[in-house]
């Protein structure tokens, strides 16, 4: 049976509560240490609890390095990238890329598989058509545009060749777009960064995904869940974590209104149109780049096909907010999440 509460309109953000010292004073026998650099289009946050500061941030630096490195391969705004050299061959031959856009690219393969192609990282096909932030002008694209562009939208046109490390799109139209997952993976690269400089106890933050290792003292590392429609610092829920990944897709981050109804970023790529059944959806599991994947195309597959994935996976659990104020639980989430108080009742 599935948990709810009726008219909660949830959305769920990762908000950190470490309700442990202040950055640089000291808990225990250890501090807390924090620094914060913005890459791939976000602010990325590390907090470590440490008993030497000078390794943590000399290890903070890499992973920062590490972020932009990955940007560099993935983006589809840097001249050069893997992203923008592959797409421009579209139709005519592979591309050598990085054995990390390869890796990338597998795992976005399983999780378009996984949600029968609900997400699909060549919804770039509909670049240019649709603008979502506040300084564009936010204009509802034609729908002959829009169809027009639908053929393009298929992840099963990316051809990977691990021998010879190419990627192939078989169609001229074919765009890919990693925006829905490549955050999470350098979240993975991060995480390993940092333990293999000796770090066990840390926190990572970018945008809209969250990796939470080992504890801070005798405490866990806990994410709070913002109230979408309130004020940011207001938390309607919270989760303790440990060695887990905690990713959110939400209809609030970019969109706009237009006579009275939301128009998010979050693309069915069947219909080249926004999403709609869900609010937010959160994806708790082990690796962070299954957890950004698979938050957008549970989104996309709405409440009742989204949850029955959650519950299918293994080591997958997930909170979905559907569009009729209906807060979804997975069963193995239930136990463990904190529902504090309800969210602000705003459209």
């Amino acid at each position: 049976m599935t948990a709810r509460l009726e008219r909660f309109p949830l959305q769920l953000v990762c908000l950190l509560l470490t309700a442990c010292a202040p950055a640089g004073q000291s808990s225990s026998t250890g501090v807390i240490v924090e620094r914060a650099r913005v890459s791939m289009g976000s602010d990325v946050r590390l907090t470590a609890y440490v008993t030497d500061e000078p390794r943590a941030f000399r290890a903070f630096e890499e992973v920062f390095d590490e972020f932009d490195r990955l940007d560099r391969l993935m983006s589809v705004w840097k001249e050069g990238s893997d992203v923008l050299r592959m797409n421009a061959q579209a139709g005519q031959m592979p591309v050598k890329v990085s054995p990390e856009t390869l890796d990338v690219l597998r795992t976005a393969r399983q999780v378009s598989e996984w949600t029968g192609g609900k997400f699909d990282v060549t919804f770039g096909a509909l670049s240019g058509l649709w603008k979502f932030d506040h300084d564009q002008d936010n204009q509802i694209p034609a729908a002959a545009d829009v169809r027009a562009r639908l053929p393009d939208i298929d992840f099963t046109a990316v051809e990977l060749d691990d021998g010879a490390a190419t990627v192939y799109l078989r169609r001229r139209g074919v765009r890919v777009h990693l925006g829905g997952i490549g955050k999470g993976y350098a979240v993975d690269r991060a995480a390993a960064i940092l333990r293999g400089n000796g770090l066990g106890d840390f926190l990572i933050q970018s945008g809209g995904d969250l990796y939470a290792s080992g504890r801070h003292g005798e405490r866990p590392w806990r994410a709070g869940i913002r109230d979408p429609r309130g004020p940011v610092d207001r938390i309607i829920a919270a989760v303790n974590l440990h060695d887990e990944t905690f990713s959110t897709s939400g209809d609030y981050e970019r969109y706009f209104l237009r006579d009275g109804r939301r128009y998010h970023h979050i693309l069915d790529p069947d219909e080249g149109m926004p999403a709609h059944g869900c609010r937010s959806v959160t994806i708790v599991t082990k690796r962070a780049v299954i957890a950004d994947g698979l938050s957008t195309g549970v989104f996309v597959l709405g409440p009742q096909a989204g949850l029955a994935l959650i519950e299918k996976l293994p080591d997958v659990e997930g909170v979905i907010v559907t569009d009729r104020n209906e807060v979804l639980v997975s069963s193995g989430l239930r136990a463990r999440l904190e529902l504090m108080r309800p969210p602000t009742d705003a459209p």
